[in-house]
């Protein structure tokens, strides 16, 4: 089924596609699971990945004691925080490598069996291929494939041909082509993943390498085809896996899950789609008023995105609901004669607006910041993201719940900010979009903070969660 990596109308794509596998998996996934009792650890370079699953904790303390801990409960999976998308490549690899082994020590301590995810982003951005081989050396494998799944049906993200698109209204993008693809750290060229692959990899694993799981083999040949495909995988392929919905997911599972057994051994980079479907897990409607408890005063959102969807999502914001903006300049925090004067005086404004009871939207400024070199690129978003994270400690009094838009920012104001080491996902407030319920050792036990990635959401998408939020809170307090 050859596309071109280019605007294809997103009815014209479905109508191009073979009907879907009739018989549901999921029952079979169940039983398999419930023979196999192997534990899903998924390692999360940004907090966003959490966006379809519920009722599973995020760890952001990968001690072996620690780990040790949660593998002897009894929940099927859980996320370790690595955030390593906002670090250089030889940081990212050595700290994939250092949780790998204390995954390897800790599931032995408690004589518990586990596969290990990598989760990214669903637009192609992260450290890839270099952390996930350096995850292989820490948890001592040589499996025979890395499996690639960007699929993620919450985002509009779909691999059709081998090719990995991004839905833009009634039309399917290249991911290529995507202002995804121009990021100064992680940018790219190529929408066909096996020339993307060969990009990555600077050649070392060329484009005619690189193996697929079609969609006519899943929605065609169903399992059995799938399995076939993955026991002859060998030597570290790097395995493409072709998805345009949830069922297509769940035959490939199975099919997967007949390979593992057989024993073939996989690790997965992958966005967040696959994993409720590899845990078994039930979906969950979205999240009720009846099920967030709230204790402070006044909301807090925090932006560091600078996607588009970000900047359109907070233009309505402002122009729908009584938020008060306070723009916080990155030039500002980058400069060191500036910095500490900027710092204070935001969070004495976010203060007095949540004392008030009034909620307050901190967003740093809308133009992107570029640098000479992807070194410096990091560099600049790390002083942002840490000013950010100053701001935030800074604050004195206790948010009704906090919004944190982008997943860099999510990520440092939990664990840096409000030094979060283990959350429970409770669920999404909207789809794509995960809600933690904060632990007990955090800042503000029990705090609902609100994970919004990017790029997720329509334009209103963000004004939806905070009028949502504030109406039921003189109700729920």
């Amino acid at each position: 089924m050859p596309m071109a990596a280019n605007r294809i109308p997103l009815a014209q794509m479905w109508d191009r596609l073979p009907a879907e596998w009739p018989d549901d998996p999921r029952a079979e996934i169940r039983r398999e699971l419930q023979r196999i009792d192997q534990k899903v650890v998924v390692l999360d370079d940004d907090p966003t990945g959490t966006q379809t699953v519920h009722d599973v904790p995020v760890l952001t303390d990968w001690s072996v004691p620690f780990l040790t801990e949660e593998f002897s409960n009894d929940l099927p999976c859980f996320y370790i925080l690595t955030n390593s998308r906002s670090m250089p490549l030889s940081q990212a690899r050595d700290l994939n490598r250092r949780i790998g082994r204390n995954l390897g020590e800790a599931a032995h301590r408690a004589a518990r069996r586990f596969v290990a995810m990598s989760r990214s982003d669903s637009t192609l951005r992260g450290h890839f291929p270099g952390e996930v081989y350096a995850l292989c050396e820490g948890l001592g494998i040589q499996p025979d494939a890395v499996l690639l799944i960007p699929f993620f049906l919450e985002g509009g993200r779909y691999t059709l041909g081998d090719v990995h698109y991004v839905a833009d209204g009634e039309w399917l993008v290249g991911a290529g082509e995507t202002q995804s693809a121009r990021d100064p750290v992680f940018g790219y060229r190529a929408s066909n993943l096996r020339e993307w692959v060969e990009e990555k990899t600077g050649g070392e694993v060329p484009a005619a390498a690189v193996r697929s799981v079609s969609l006519e083999d899943i929605r065609l040949g169903g399992p059995t085809r799938v399995a076939a495909r993955l026991k002859a995988l060998c030597s570290g392929a790097v395995c493409i896996v072709n998805c345009a919905s949830v069922r297509d997911l769940e035959v490939f599972t199975l099919g997967l899950l007949e390979a593992e057994a057989a024993g073939k051994s996989f690790l997965y980079r992958t966005a967040a789609s696959l994993v409720p479907v590899r845990c078994g897990m039930t979906p969950k409607p979205l999240l009720s008023r009846s099920e967030i408890r709230f204790n402070g005063r006044g909301g807090l959102i925090v932006a560091g995105s600078y996607v588009q969807r970000t900047t359109s999502q907070l233009e309505l914001l402002f122009r729908e609901t009584d938020v008060k903006g306070v723009e916080v300049e990155a030039d500002a925090l980058i400069d060191e004669s500036t910095r500490p004067a900027v710092i204070r005086s935001i969070a004495e404004q976010a203060t007095r607006f949540l004392a008030q009871d009034t909620d307050v939207a901190l967003f740093t400024s809308r133009k992107l910041l570029v640098q000479s070199n992807v070194a410096d690129s990091l560099l600049a978003g790390q002083k942002i993201s840490s000013a950010i994270v100053e701001i935030v400690r800074s604050i004195r009094v206790r948010p009704r719940y906090i919004l944190a838009k982008g997943g860099i920012t999510s990520s440092d104001i939990a664990t840096k900010a409000l030094n979060v080491k283990r959350a429970i996902v409770r669920g999404q407030i909207l789809p794509g979009v995960p809600v933690w319920e904060l632990g007990s050792e955090s800042a503000y036990p029990g705090l609902p903070f609100i994970v919004f990635p990017g790029n997720v959401g329509d334009a209103g998408a963000v004004a939806e969660v905070v009028t949502l939020w504030r109406s039921c809170s003189t109700a729920v307090q």
